[in-house]
């Protein structure tokens, strides 16, 4: 696999410069950088580690000045992280899964396989199962009774797909993703103490000690077009209807979206976010690392909720959320200075009252 600089920076509509047919083999970090890699140095700190190399090609910023860098060529892009998204793909070399259908798999006779399919070794596709033209199903996968999987779907090793998931094309799902569980759905004959916690904000009053009755998951899961899924990441089956992700979403791994819960589109979910049940998250919108999402809640189009946030009431359009319980951020950060602040002012109030209420002990 390799690349002259002038087939690169052509395929980023980025400016090359200096010897533009030299060939790159593969990307390196500035200071490891060799002949025949590009090195990635898109900002001036990153920069100054090309002297601990010998790279004669590097990827910059649009102004960079390459030659007094040393280097003989260089690509200048107007946003290098964004020219690095294509970098990285044209230069991925896979995964190493063999074309063709492996001996090992069980494929059902009633399954529908398009055309230049991958399947791995170990991997099951039950009755009625779709899997589109292009697709590449890893090692160890399952896919279940009557799935639709897209075009160019790509399932890395250990991935689960239930009965009845409809998942759009270029879907990409890393290591053990499991979509299509039953969702975490639980009632008791009478009122439970959880119930009434809820109702009450606080008091249990006197219910009794009851047994759990499941409710089957019978909605699936709809996935949309270009959604990616990190690995170990968890979609429940919907209830009634099914649970919903749109186009061009992506989530992380360890993420676990509840039954009957709804994303939309182009919306970013990084690792250990938890949507739980029947709650809506909209469309542009980026939830950090570790927040929670509780359930029957509303988040509206393009929101921001920062990392370990929870959030526990409906959030408008455009709101920047922060803390535990959640808060719009301005608010959340004066908060939490004003706290920063509340031991010198007890202090201070100690030292007032010391003041006024001093008493003359003196005969």
């Amino acid at each position: 696999m390799q690349y002259t600089i002038s087939e690169l920076a052509k395929a980023l509509e980025a400016q090359a410069v200096g010897d533009t047919s030299l060939t790159i083999h593969r990307l390196s970090e500035p200071g490891s950088a060799g002949p025949g890699d590009l090195a990635l140095a898109s900002n001036r700190k990153y920069a100054e580690a090309l002297a601990d190399g010998t790279a004669e090609a590097a990827m910059l910023w649009a102004d960079a000045d390459w030659q007094a860098l040393g280097l003989k060529a260089a690509i200048l892009p107007e946003r290098p992280r964004y020219a690095l998204s294509y970098l990285t793909r044209v230069m991925d070399q896979g995964q190493g899964f063999a074309p063709g259908i492996h001996p090992s798999a069980i494929i059902d006779s009633s399954a529908v396989i398009g055309e230049n399919v991958s399947i791995g070794p170990g991997t099951i596709i039950a009755a009625k199962a779709e899997i589109g033209a292009g697709s590449v199903i890893g090692p160890m996968c399952v896919v279940g009774w009557q799935a639709v999987l897209g075009q160019d779907t790509y399932l890395r090793e250990h991935v689960s797909i239930g009965a009845r998931v409809r998942i759009g094309d270029r879907f990409h799902a890393h290591p053990g993703v499991r979509i299509g569980g039953d969702g975490f759905s639980f009632v008791t004959p009478e009122k439970s103490g959880a119930e009434a916690v809820r109702e009450t904000l606080g008091g249990q009053g006197h219910t009794k000690d009851q047994h759990w009755s499941r409710i089957a998951s019978l909605g699936g899961v709809e996935i949309g077009d270009d959604v990616e899924l990190g690995a170990n990441s968890v979609i429940d089956n919907g209830t009634i209807r099914a649970t919903r992700v749109g186009d061009r979403t992506k989530i992380d791994g360890l993420c676990h979206h509840g039954h009957n819960e709804v994303v939309g589109n182009d919306t970013q979910i990084s690792g250990q976010v938890d949507v739980t049940s029947s709650a809506t998250v909209g469309d542009f919108v980026v939830l950090a690392g570790q927040c929670g999402i509780a359930d029957n809640i509303s988040i509206g189009n393009r929101v921001v909720i920062t990392a370990a946030t929870k959030v526990m009431s409906s959030v408008r359009d455009g709101k920047v959320m922060m803390g535990y319980p959640a808060a719009e951020m301005k608010t959340h950060l004066e908060g939490y200075k004003a706290l920063r602040r509340l031991p010198r002012f007890l202090r201070d109030v100690s030292e007032l009252k010391k003041a006024v209420f001093k008493t003359d002990t003196s005969d």
